[in-house]
């Protein structure tokens, strides 16, 4: 029943021995459960069930102190959702799910039920990015390592914003930042690299740094940018991007050069959201450099395929930008959040630089002390570069890079699939790891709704999580829909997809046969 012993000091480790285990039993429970890459029945389904499994929640005024307790006995759980009437299935407002109270129980369960409880609910009702059928978004499945050394890292809860609460874990991240610098930046004089939450932040700090060179900075991308980057421009106050126009999810130079000016700053993509292409950087690059403007390149997809020997050539021209954005909780099998960004000119970072008497003071870092507050936007954050070092460590950038290859290899051996299909149409060749694919049912009838429908039906059902990309492909350029697999899990083959490929051809069928036979649609 004890819960409130602490992770680290004298019997730390020995309490974390004692509770893994029943987190675990939990998890392994919960996946047994839960029985395919996702819980069926959509998010009403999933809501309802666990009300059933947790028991209804009383009227604050039935219980002392108006703190309401669940409505089964107190303390004890609700019956298994298995053994409540069967769910709604659809996430449909018309089956909406019983609201939860926001309570929080007066008494505690202890540390063991409490975490086998709650890590089997948690399981069951998962999306797992492990199983070959959840395939929709950059959601990798994280390496057993990277988990086991978040475990620590945890446990020892350094806080990255002043040396004198992580020592090594400070020097650690230093080492590893200075190899990501110089893996993006071979041959620069004074790169850099800094932690981040992801692509999101790293995009922000692109244009933050470019802001502070020229408050008048115009961000531009192309049409094929992560949406990440028009909000970063609002949250600066900064002009809306101007959007440069793209084929075949890339961005064309030409287009680039004719709205380029002195000030610009240029936000190129190396693996698009939609699918995976990478746009021609050293052309980007050029024109850059031509008109005077910065550039910056989200590389949060793409980048760590430098780390292959085979791959790194599509990202020919990366070295050319002012800084890069990498994301590890992609290409890199790490738990969220694992990102980073690399600036070619260290002193660039300088403009991050904040002063606060508690964490940083002058006397402090004149005697030795590093600034570890200079390193982010944000003040307190976790040691996420501990696990990514242990991976590099375990793996080497070979490793690594064996792994991204593997990934890439498998969606163009799933994409001659697609091709060979009579049931599906491919968008083109993957240049990463993403396949981008239609039903021709949907060809065939020109509808679109179809297409989402097809992605909604596998999702409520719980037999697979695949995405959508609206793309230009409709007459006259319009946005048409297709389907989108995401491929990150290094162990699959191409044959562990074919089922899949089955199912979204049969349910686009089903669907086209359920439009024809619905009174509304005759």
């Amino acid at each position: 029943m004890r819960g409130d012993g602490l992770a680290g000091g004298e019997g730390g480790a020995e309490r974390l021995a004692e509770l893994i285990p029943a987190a675990l039993r939990g998890m392994a429970a919960g996946v047994a459960e839960r029985g395919g890459p996702v819980p069926a029945g959509g998010p009403a389904a999933v809501a309802a069930a666990l009300v059933a499994e947790r028991g209804e929640f009383e009227p604050a005024a039935a219980v002392p102190n108006g703190v309401p307790v669940p409505a089964s006995a107190g303390g004890h759980r609700a019956p298994p959702a298995s053994a409540s009437p069967a769910a709604p299935v659809g996430g449909r407002a018309a089956e909406a799910a019983p609201v939860v109270s926001g309570a929080l129980p007066r008494a505690g369960v202890g540390a063991e039920a409490a975490l086998e409880e709650l890590s089997r609910l948690l399981a069951a009702g998962s999306a797992d990015p492990a199983d070959p059928a959840c395939a929709a978004h950059l959601h990798c499945p994280p390496l057993a390592v990277a988990v086991a050394a978040d475990v620590v890292a945890s446990a020892l809860n350094p806080s990255m914003d002043s040396w004198d609460q992580a020592p090594v874990a400070s020097e650690l991240e230093r080492e590893f930042t200075a190899g990501i610098a110089r893996l993006c930046y071979p041959r620069a004089e004074a790169p850099d690299a800094v932690v981040t939450t992801g692509g999101t932040e790293s995009n922000l700090l692109g244009l933050l740094l470019a802001r502070e060179r020229d408050p008048r900075v115009q961000p531009v991308c192309g049409a094929n940018a992560h949406h990440s980057v028009a909000r970063a421009a609002w949250l600066l106050g900064l002009p809306a991007p101007v959007v440069v126009p793209c084929e075949g999810d890339r961005m064309l130079p030409g287009a680039l050069a004719r709205v380029l000016a002195p000030g610009s700053v240029v936000v190129a993509t190396a693996g698009t959201t939609n699918t995976g292409t990478l746009d021609p950087l050293p052309e980007i690059a050029a024109v850059c450099r031509r008109a005077g403007a910065r550039l910056h390149v989200d590389a949060a997809y793409g980048g760590t395929a430098l780390c292959s020997d085979t791959l790194r050539p599509k990202l020919a021209g990366l070295e050319l930008a002012d800084s890069v954005a990498l994301d590890l909780h992609k290409f890199g099998w790490q738990p969220v959040a694992a990102g980073l960004f690399a600036a070619r000119d260290a002193a660039d970072l300088a403009a991050l630089t904040v002063r606060a008497e508690y964490l940083n003071a002058d006397d402090d870092t004149e005697a030795g002390l590093p600034d570890l507050l200079g390193r982010s936007i944000r003040t307190s954050r976790r040691p996420d570069a501990f696990r990514m070092a242990v991976t590099v460590r375990a793996l080497g950038t070979d490793g690594l890079g064996a792994l991204v290859e593997r990934c890439c290899a498998t969606a163009t051996e799933v994409a001659g699939r697609v091709e060979d299909h009579p049931g599906l149409r491919l968008w083109g060749a993957p240049e990463l790891s993403t396949v981008v694919l239609r039903p021709v049912v949907a060809d065939e009838t020109g509808d679109d709704e179809l297409v989402a429908r097809v992605r909604r039906a596998l999702l409520e059902a719980g037999t697979a999580v695949i995405g959508r990309a609206a793309l230009p492909t409709g007459p006259g350029g319009a946005p048409q829909l297709w389907l989108k697999l995401t491929l990150l899990h290094p162990h699959t083959t191409a044959e562990d997809y074919l089922p899949l490929l089955d199912r979204i051809a049969a349910t686009a069928g089903a669907e086209l046969v359920a439009d024809r036979e619905s009174p509304v649609a005759s």
